[in-house]
């Protein structure tokens, strides 16, 4: 979906065509297997999400190394989460709904999208860093797991905040606190969960555009100053605002910094919580 949202003003920046074609599958591995193998000239980028740091801890054989056969170009944007709970749920606040997982530890549980996805890791930084027991319910997808939500099914959940936010606006949902480590400007009378009480706390899934190795550096930075442009403008910014996610601004070596720093963070937090994917 963001590949698609950009496409087209990023044709216009760049003064040509920019042909999306989506090669999902495997966690992003499919699309990233064939990029890191296209000629190095510009005309090849791949645009994944987080997986692009998880990956290389999730999987022993992967037939690409992301710091050997890529080189980073930019970063789109980040797309923060949130915690919730039902409405008719009794702690209304971070540190009500702290007390009552130390309570009764491993009575309470969390829906996620699937083991290793960005809810579950969300989850399990969270768990944590509070030092804290609360059972894992894995669902086949996002919605799913936002469905059971919203029906009292489960007790919590960390829903991207896009998928999320109408259900607050309605009231069905109560937000007890946002993934990001200062509050969202999509959700700005929401707390962030570091501001109130679990310090240092701060998850977002985020959007990356990477080349080929090898790509001119000319080439890169003619791609990233486009890319810059193009969520830098109101138009884009709004846009994004619907989908939930936030701009951001960077340089290649803004990138290739933030994806290392999340790769080492996730390898540490997957290896600890003895997490595998499904």
């Amino acid at each position: 979906m963001t590949s698609r949202i950009i496409a087209e003003p990023l044709a216009k920046a760049l003064g040509g065509s920019v042909v999306v074609e989506n090669r999902s599958g495997a966690s992003g591995n499919i699309g990233m297997e064939l990029a890191a193998r296209a000629k190095p000239d510009g005309y090849t980028i791949v645009l994944n999400t987080t997986p692009i740091a998880t990956n290389t801890t999730f999987f022993q054989k992967l037939t690409y190394d992301i710091q050997k056969n890529f080189t980073p170009v930019a970063l789109v944007g980040r797309l923060p989460h949130v915690l919730v709970v039902h409405s008719n749920f009794k702690a209304n606040t971070l540190a009500k709904l702290l007390a009552m997982i130390r309570a009764q530890p491993g009575k309470l549980n969390y829906a996620s999208a699937g083991t290793g996805t960005n809810f579950h890791l969300a989850a399990e930084l969270f768990k944590d860093m509070t030092n804290t027991n609360v059972l894992h319910v894995p669902y086949r997808g996002g919605g799913p797991a936002l469905t059971d939500t919203l029906a009292s099914q489960v007790d919590l959940s960390f829903p991207s905040l896009a998928a999320a936010l109408p259900h607050i606006k309605s009231g069905r949902l109560r937000a007890l606190g946002v993934t990001t480590e200062k509050r969202s400007s999509l959700l700005p009378e929401i707390p962030s969960i570091n501001e109130v009480g679990v310090l240092g706390y701060d998850f977002t899934s985020w959007f990356a555009v990477l080349a080929p190795a090898g790509t001119p550096r000319e080439i890169v930075l003619k791609l990233n100053a486009a890319i810059n442009q193009v969520t830098a403008t109101p138009s884009m910014v709004e846009r994004f605002a619907r989908e939930g996610l936030e701009p951001v601004a960077t340089t290649p070596e803004g990138t290739g910094e933030s994806i290392q720093r999340e790769t080492s963070r996730y390898a540490k937090l997957i290896k600890e919580r003895g997490i595998t994917p499904d």
